[in-house]
């Protein structure tokens, strides 16, 4: 172990020497954050996602509803099975609002017409489009009661704060950013580490020392580790403080999990690094495996907006579990229970990589 300690502290002190690393490890990560920040920070939506969910059997509320859906140029009506279920995506920032029909929408009361009242749900964290949601559901409603000719209005729209704050874009985007970022230091980072000190020499003079390989591969991967995390503090500083990112999550629980998605990429960077002869070998082949995983792990784009074939197939991507489990924690305060099966997906991956690092690794 001592000589794991050593190792890992020599490789340190030639990474704070190397420009380069520094570039890649503090700087490429914020620039990242910076763009993605502000294209999400700020913007807004002109079409709404909406789950309507409709109590009522009436067929009053069945032409309400569709109305609703022929209003394509401001509305997108997502599918849900209860309010329960809308209430987890609007949590989510899987959609904008929600538009309950009681079940008494639409019967006929005493005075022989009928009545109801509209239940629209907004995130409080944006009452803004709650308002505005509501006061389109107005004018809908105001068409409704003109037709019915009566002094008192017989629909009525009605707001209601879920009570939950929800996810923005940035909030959503930057838990994704996060994940990354551990992404990066370990396919992009460790990949080329041995396979370069493989061209100059170093590991053959290291492979006839008594040091082991095992040894070799721990200590590298405790050192970049700890580059990944001295990466990931970065990032949060400058959400906190450019972006105002809140963390709705506990942090010991956060940090234990994002020690394990750290030391899951970084052992990828391993497995690859220990297995290629050279940079032609390691650079393609970590790509192969980022770019998928990037794109189709949520890291950058939801993946409740693939469809179900596709979405099945990443859900056994190594930075799948990963992303799902720092998002869950970071915006819906979930603790290890409710986090459970990314934790247990991301532990086997854990065991999985570093068994094939230890194997496939080669001296030359």
């Amino acid at each position: 172990m001592r000589a794991i300690l050593i190792f890992t502290l020599t490789q340190i002190k030639r990474f704070f020497r190397d420009p380069v690393a520094l570039f890649f490890t503090i700087l490429f990560p914020l620039i990242f954050l910076l763009i993605f920040g502000t294209i999400f920070g700020n913007s807004s939506n002109v079409n709404f996602s909406l789950a309507v969910v409709n109590n009522s059997q009436t067929q009053i509320s069945q032409e309400f509803i569709k109305q609703l859906e022929n209003s394509s140029s401001a509305f997108s009506i997502k599918p849900v099975n209860d309010l329960s279920e809308a209430k987890t995506k609007i949590q989510r920032g899987e959609i904008d609002s929600i538009i309950e029909l009681p079940a008494n929408f639409g019967e006929v009361g005493h005075n022989k017409l009928p009545s109801g009242e509209i239940q629209v749900y907004y995130n409080p964290s944006n009452p803004q489009t709650g308002q505005t949601i509501a006061t389109i559901m107005r004018g809908i409603v105001d068409k409704i009661n003109a037709g019915l000719t009566q002094t008192s209005p017989a629909f009525e729209v009605n707001e209601i704060s879920t009570g939950q704050a929800g996810l923005s874009q940035f909030d959503y985007t930057f838990s994704g950013l996060l994940t990354w970022t551990l992404m990066v230091m370990g396919l992009f980072g460790f990949s080329n580490q041995f396979p370069s000190e493989k061209k100059t020499g170093a590991l053959r003079r290291i492979q006839a020392t008594p040091f082991r390989s095992k040894q070799m591969i721990v200590g590298m991967t405790l050192c970049y580790t700890i580059f990944t995390i001295i990466s990931v503090i970065c990032m949060l500083t400058a959400g906190f403080f450019i972006f105002h990112w809140q963390m709705q999550g506990n942090w010991l629980i956060f940090s234990l999990f994002a020690l394990l998605g750290a030391l899951t990429m970084v052992g990828i960077g391993a497995a690859i690094s220990g297995w290629a002869k050279n940079t032609n070998q390691s650079t393609p082949i970590s790509q192969i495996i980022a770019f998928p995983m990037m794109f189709l792990s949520g890291t950058f784009f939801p993946r409740y907006l693939m469809p179900e074939w596709l979405k099945s197939i990443t859900n056994w991507l190594p930075l799948t579990p990963i992303n799902d489990g720092l998002r869950m924690i970071t915006t819906e305060n979930q603790n290890f229970l409710g986090i459970w099966p990314q934790l247990a997906m991301t532990s086997a991956w854990f065991l999985i990589i570093y068994i094939i690092a230890f194997k496939v690794f080669r001296w030359e």
